[in-house]
């Protein structure tokens, strides 16, 4: 009982002391959740060679979809809401130092306050993943997820169609997977890009890659 009391007192003093409490997103209802699927222009998932061939060459784009299933950020509910970013670098995205740009679009279902508000949480939880945003408008965005297939267009700006790999081909042989997503995952899994497609824009020109294992999908949280 003592030690209980002591760190509750701990933590009324250091809530004195910061003006703040740091409370489990759960706790306070403002946890955001949903489904999410990137495609990067290199494989992911992928023999040592092939890896190592496209290490310093490829590897340098990706596309990032949201599709918010619930939650709430600054009192803001988001369900509902779609959002995809085209990220460019100078290097591999692998290289946590690389320079980073990133176009952002917000589908047009969302209200002026859901668009603020997904923004400010994209840029408070992905800030490194993303880098610096140059540019930001809402448009019609589809995010359609149905079994262990994804499918994302951005009208004539951008899409994505992801299929799940065979008999999760992934999870039998994870020796072969050779990044990490670029925002952390619930139930993180490997996918085959059917298609890949950047129409070019404000962070770089166009780019489409067909037929490789080069996407992640699962749920996110922030």
């Amino acid at each position: 009982m003592r030690r209980i009391l002591f760190i509750a007192m701990a933590l009324g003093v250091v809530a004195s002391l910061t003006g703040t409490v740091t409370l489990n997103s759960q706790a306070d209802g403002t946890s955001v959740r949903g489904d999410y699927v990137e495609v990067r222009t290199a494989s992911v998932f992928a023999g040592a060679c092939h890896y190592n061939g496209e290490l310093t060459t490829a590897g340098r784009d990706a596309m990032m979809a949201w599709n918010v299933k619930s939650g709430m950020w600054r009192g803001v509910d988001l369900t509902g809401v779609r959002a995809i970013a085209i990220v460019s670098a100078g290097e591999n995205l692998a290289d946590q130092n690389a320079a980073r740009q990133a176009q952002i679009v917000i589908g047009e279902n969302a209200s002026d306050a859901q668009s603020r508000a997904m923004l400010e949480g994209l840029k408070s939880r992905y800030a490194a993943a993303l880098g610096k945003i140059v540019s930001v408008r809402r448009g019609p965005l589809s995010f359609e997820h149905q079994s262990k297939a994804y499918s994302v267009a951005a009208d004539n700006f951008a899409a994505i169609t992801v299929e799940a790999m065979p008999d999760d081909l992934c999870c039998k042989m994870p020796q072969l997977i050779w990044y990490t997503p670029l925002v952390a995952l619930e139930n993180r899994k490997v996918g085959y890009t059917t298609k890949a497609l950047y129409a070019g824009g404000d962070v770089g020109e166009p780019w489409q890659r067909l037929g490789e294992n080069s996407a992640f999908y699962g749920s996110f949280v922030f």
